[in-house]
Order: C-alpha cells, then sequence, then structure tokens
C-alpha cells in the first residue's frame, strides 16, 4: 500500500534533463505518463543566468503543452551534469556549460513554488532504467554509461546511491590498469582513459591512420571528432576487424570494473547505456557479460545479467521526476513524524 501523501499523490510532476547541447523537460501524471514536454538547445555558453531563465521558460513551456499551470506541480526533478551539492540544489562546476555555482533549486523553487531536486544526470538515467526500463523488477541494479567519459550509477532498494551531500559512483575512475595512460582526472589507468567512446576513436584513428581500418578511413579519415558511435558500427560491418578488436579490449575493461562493482554491491542487473552501446548492443552487451564474469569469484557468476538500457532520452528525464517524487514523499513523511 502506497505511504504516498494526497497532496502529492494525485498532482503533476516535471523532469528535467540539462545536457550539455539540450535541454528536455516533460511533465508527467501520477502514473507517469507525459503530458507535455518541450526540448531546446541549452546555450550554455550564454552563462548562468541566462541559461537558468532559459530551463524556467522551458518547463513553462512543457506545462502550457499539457494544460496545467504552476500551481499543479508537485515536484520537480532535475538531472544536472557536473559535481553537485544535493543538498543546496546547486552545480558547482559544469565544464561543458561554463556554468559555475549554479543555484538551479533556489532559482526553479522561486519560479514555479513547489519543491526542487538535483540528481546527477547519470544517476538520473539509472534510475530510470530501474523503475519504469531494463532493471525494472529487480531489487538492486548499477549503470554503466560510456560516453565522451563513462558514467556510472547504483540503485538499491528503490534508493539511489549517493554521497553525504554529491554523487558518487565514478565508475569511470575505477582504476583497471595501474600503469595505464594518464587520464583526464590526473590518475593513471582509469576505466574511462580505456574504455570511453572517445578512447575508442582515439584508437581507431591510429588504426585507420596506419591503414588497418580501410572502411573507416574511407568513411571519415583520421579526425577523432568524426569517429562517433555510429561510424565505428557502421565500420565494424564493412569488415574492419581491427575496429571490433578496440570495441572488444574496451569491453573487456569495462568487464573488469563491472566484476569489482558485482564484488563490492552483488546487483541483479549490470544496465549498459550511451551511443556506443545503441549502436552495437549485439556486439558490446555479451562481449561485457562475458568479461564481467571472467572476473568474479564463481559464487558470483550468476548472479547477475547484464543488459542494454531500454529507454534512450526518456531514461533521465523519467528517472529524475521519479527520483524528486521519491525524495519529496520521504522528506515530508519525515517531517510529519518529527511533527509528531
Amino acid at each position: 500500500m502506497s505511504t504516498e501523501s494526497p497532496e502529492t499523490a494525485n498532482r503533476y510532476w516535471a523532469g528535467f534533463d540539462l545536457g550539455g547541447t539540450k535541454m528536455l523537460a516533460k511533465i508527467f501524471d501520477s502514473q507517469y505518463k507525459t503530458l507535455g514536454k518541450k526540448r531546446r538547445k541549452t546555450k550554455g555558453h550564454a552563462g548562468v543566468e541566462l541559461g537558468l531563465e532559459r530551463m524556467v521558460q522551458t518547463i513553462h513551456q512543457a506545462l502550457e503543452e499539457a494544460g496545467l499551470t504552476p500551481n499543479e506541480l508537485a515536484g520537480i526533478g532535475v538531472g544536472c551534469p557536473g559535481p553537485l551539492d544535493l543538498e543546496n540544489g546547486i552545480i558547482f562546476e559544469a565544464p561543458n556549460l561554463g556554468w559555475y555555482n549554479a543555484p538551479v533549486k533556489e532559482v526553479l523553487e522561486k519560479a514555479f513554488g513547489c519543491p526542487v531536486v538535483l540528481c546527477n544526470d547519470v544517476d538520473a538515467g539509472v534510475y530510470g532504467e530501474y523503475r519504469f526500463g531494463a532493471a525494472k523488477g529487480s531489487t538492486s541494479a548499477i549503470g554503466i554509461f560510456p560516453g565522451t567519459g563513462i558514467g556510472g550509477g547504483a540503485v538499491y532498494r528503490g534508493h539511489l546511491i549517493q554521497g553525504s551531500k554529491s554523487s558518487c559512483m565514478e565508475i569511470g575512475h575505477i582504476k583497471v590498469l595501474p600503469e595505464g595512460p594518464e587520464c583526464g582526472c590526473g590518475q593513471h589507468g582509469c576505466l574511462e582513459v580505456l574504455a570511453s567512446r572517445l578512447a575508442i576513436s582515439a584508437a581507431a584513428a591510429q588504426a585507420a591512420y596506419r591503414g588497418d581500418a580501410p572502411t573507416l578511413r574511407s568513411m571519415v579519415g583520421t579526425d577523432i571528432s568524426d569517429i562517433r558511435s555510429g561510424i565505428l558500427a557502421s565500420a565494424i560491418k564493412g569488415g574492419d576487424r581491427s575496429v571490433e578488436k578496440i570495441i572488444l579490449r574496451a569491453a573487456e575493461y569495462i568487464g573488469i570494473a563491472a566484476g569489482n562493482m558485482v564484488h563490492i554491491f552483488s546487483p541483479e542487473v549490470i544496465v549498459l547505456g550511451g551511443g556506443l552501446v545503441e549502436a552495437m548492443p549485439d556486439l558490446f552487451v555479451p562481449a561485457v557479460a562475458e568479461a564481467t564474469r571472467h572476473n568474479v569469484m564463481p559464487t558470483f557468476k550468476d548472479s547477475f545479467k547484464v543488459v542494454a538500457a531500454q529507454l534512450g532520452d526518456d531514461s533521465s528525464v523519467m528517472g529524475v521526476a521519479a527520483w524528486a517524487r521519491t525524495v519529496i514523499q520521504e522528506t515530508k513523511s519525515l517531517n510529519n513524524e518529527t511533527k509528531v
């Protein structure tokens, strides 16, 4: 039986996904049916103040499409990049946006008059898959999302694993090769520097330059910025065995990191997401699953499954709306208990 209070159970929820290039707002009913949405370019270069105004406008436009007013919102969840102050709702630093100390919670609560909950964007995506997608029905799940970097998140019994004041689960910075290349974080041999889409593209560009990936070279040459996930998949289909080997090596490194997480967390489901997985799920997912099982104790080999994310862009925006609802309701319950 739900313990949700009447004032939130039958009202509406907003989810907001703040990305480096686009922002997406969606309005949901209590069953997470989409009632309105608005997608816009982020234009982070315009600065924090204008960026926050743009967020407010985007939510208003999503509400207008839904035929709702701000006072009908029970809460807003915002998925954000960068280090966050979760308690005060501040983005400390979002380098891709050029934002520092952005008071997201303060601005949105003033504009809409309802509670606002911030969440790391990858955490939001993992929570979305846990509630509505590939990990639905599980007790515990971790997510690994290789992209320009490698993001990660974990959910246990309905709750995100978070630090005391900020997000955690920096899976991309698990050390898998101690004497490996230097990572952007300053450490050596992090998963991110070995298995991100950027690392894969760099290795593929070298292969193309050497003449070992003729299909890739004929498509885009050797410019790393042009070697996206779909291009890598096409190169493999075109017969570039060297590119396939690079992908499989990256999957092996991810399996080492995932194996470490299995020993620590024992998840039922490991969700792989992001453009790289979407472009070649039949190659990438089984390879990570095999590598993970190779790197765990025998007791754990059959304790989990590895799956591809199912929700795409919806994972973050649905996930953060659902997480906001969880946090807001639990806060209300706690406050009521304190009063008693």
